[in-house]
């Protein structure tokens, strides 16, 4: 996507000249469904971004466009919808939403959208789309707030007007990542550390092309079942305010004393956040068959304690095994479908990319799509 082009296609629909932000999506290294466990996570944001134009309005309205998203938007900025409609301009009005809740005032805006994040890959378009409309919407009246805050206001606004119960992780990264680096994030205090990629190595990342239905309510099951544990664990010791809270030493002590499937998910959790530690400490020293060890496990445990994985992921795993160049590999992202990362030495990436995809083809008769990434800088204005 050039810069121009989206400005002359904002141009002839809107007769203006705009500015243009941009904010990238995501892929998960390790630490699957821990953010909102206030756990650990090690995600990297990615190539893939989506871009915002946007120039002011006379009036009071916010008309809402995009290049790849059908339907024409526009709403009274003094009467927004309370909750969301169902379309996908849902993410910039829940935007809009909390700022205005917050004390920013809105301006009437014309509003472009262009996304180059696939879609329900589990590489989080939708939080690439707030954090761009944050910082769209929040530079016609010149607000400026630190982007740690433009990430829990976005997330407020998928929880509480999208409906969508996501934690921290994806708006987080979208405005912070850096260029080479991972970032390890408490998703409890928000303090991160950057967590250098080696040279030499590349995210590939296989889309399985499937998306199953039951994604949506299954999350918000698996966020049910996780607090049902931490009323467990507050028996046994008071102080427990999540599942970050629990050791792998208390787990083990209680772990027959819990219901099955809830033992299962906590058991995932507290193993995922050790895991997300050990991780990153692995891939600082350049242990790279540490880290394999450690993507391989997570998604064992996703799949068989969790069990947010599908066929079609099992299968994309599985494909990477034995390939040239591979170092490890597992799903990403909340899972039933959606996307495998893998970590390849770059002279092999290529090679392994049309390999996994024909291993993958021939044994479900899907066309995957293979993406080669490296970590790239959070959100700003593009010029």
């Amino acid at each position: 996507m050039k810069a121009y082009e989206l400005t002359q296609h904002f141009e002839t629909l809107f007769g203006e000249t705009p500015r243009i932000f941009r904010a990238p999506g995501r892929v998960n290294l390790i630490g699957e469904h821990t953010d909102y466990n206030d756990g650990f996570v090690m995600p990297a944001a990615v190539g893939f971004s989506t871009y915002v134009a946007i120039a002011a309005r006379p009036d009071r309205k916010i008309v809402i466009r995009s290049e790849e998203f059908p339907g024409n938007f526009e709403f009274d900025v003094d009467c927004l919808p309370e909750k969301r409609t169902g379309a996908w301009c849902d993410y910039v009005v829940g935007v809009a939403s909390v700022l205005q809740q917050k004390g920013h005032r809105l301006h009437g805006a014309n509003v472009l959208v262009h996304g180059e994040v696939p879609l329900a890959a589990g590489l989080s378009s939708s939080a690439a789309l707030e954090v761009a409309s944050a910082l769209a919407l929040m530079s016609l009246d010149q607000t400026q707030l630190p982007l740690p805050e433009v990430a829990k206001l976005c997330q407020q606004a998928e929880n509480n007007f999208v409906g969508a119960r996501v934690g921290i992780m994806d708006q987080f990264v979208s405005c912070m990542g850096k260029v080479g680096h991972a970032l390890l994030l408490d998703c409890r205090s928000l303090e991160f550390q950057l967590v250098p990629i080696p040279a030499g190595i590349r995210l590939v990342v296989c889309n399985t092309m499937v998306k199953h239905d039951l994604a949506t309510g299954a999350y918000n099951t698996r966020r049910e079942e996780c607090e049902e544990g931490v009323r467990y664990f507050t028996k046994w010791d008071p102080a427990i305010r999540s599942l970050r809270d629990v050791s792998v030493e208390l787990l083990d002590q209680h772990l027959l004393n819990l219901p099955v499937t809830i033992a299962k998910r906590c058991s995932h959790v507290v193993r995922e956040n050790q895991r997300t530690l050990d991780t990153s400490l692995a891939l600082a020293q350049e242990d790279l068959a540490r880290v394999g060890r450690s993507m391989r496990e997570s998604h064992n445990s996703l799949r068989d304690l969790y069990e947010v994985s599908c066929r079609e992921l099992d299968t994309m795993v599985e494909a990477a095994e034995g390939l040239p160049g591979f170092l490890g590999g597992r799903m990403t992202g909340g899972g039933f479908g959606g996307c495998t990362v893998n970590l390849v030495r770059e002279e092999s990436a290529e090679d392994f990319a049309k390999q996994i995809a024909g291993r993958y083809r021939q044994a479900t008769g899907i066309d995957p799509q293979v993406y080669l990434c490296t970590a790239e800088d959070g959100a700003g204005e593009f010029s």
